[in-house]
């Protein structure tokens, strides 16, 4: 059985090849962001505490266009009702958790984590520490979309309006 320090350095080993396909989109973002009306500390809070990197493009197109909040808002929530399936999938399994727990798996709760955090719960062995794995590929994630964020920023404050090179095409 693994420690929860090994269940962590799993995750965040396992999750590695998904960190390499994102780290093109989380530039992308980080270039997109200024040119959409955010500031550079808008850019990364919203890496930061929406952490949902389609909701986070489509908030910009949506800023770009002078959108409400509200509209933005609930545009949001409607992408990221699948989660709500992510959720109910993983139940059976945090559910045992604390709520500090369950609070931290819902927070970090990405597409990439559910993809690799599904497949470790449904392992026959007894850990008890499988969300340690879970977290460790959570995390890894997103330091990995934290720093792929303000390197984009960086870039476009150094080369002027790199968003012309029509990076949004990406999307």
């Amino acid at each position: 059985m693994r420690s929860p320090r090994q269940e962590a350095l799993a995750g965040a080993r396992d999750i590695v090849p998904l960190i390499v396909g994102a780290i093109p989109f989380g530039l992308i973002f980080g270039t997109l962001a200024q040119d959409s009306g955010l500031s550079f500390g808008a850019a990364m809070g919203m890496s930061a505490f929406v952490f949902a990197g389609s909701s986070q493009f489509i908030a910009l197109g949506l800023l770009a266009t002078g959108s409400t909040l509200p509209l933005i808002v609930l545009t949001t929530v409607i992408v990221n009702l699948r989660h709500m399936l992510y959720a109910a999938s993983l139940l059976p399994h945090v559910q045992p958790l604390s709520q500090r727990w369950q609070a931290v798996i819902g927070f970090f709760l990405t597409d990439e984590a559910f993809a690799i955090a599904i497949r470790r719960y449904q392992q026959p062995d007894p850990s008890p520490h499988k969300h340690w794995y879970y977290l460790g590929a959570s995390v890894a994630m997103y330091l990995n979309w934290q720093l792929c964020t303000w390197l984009g920023l960086t870039v476009d404050q150094l080369i002027p309006n790199a968003a012309a090179w029509g990076l949004d095409f990406a999307m």
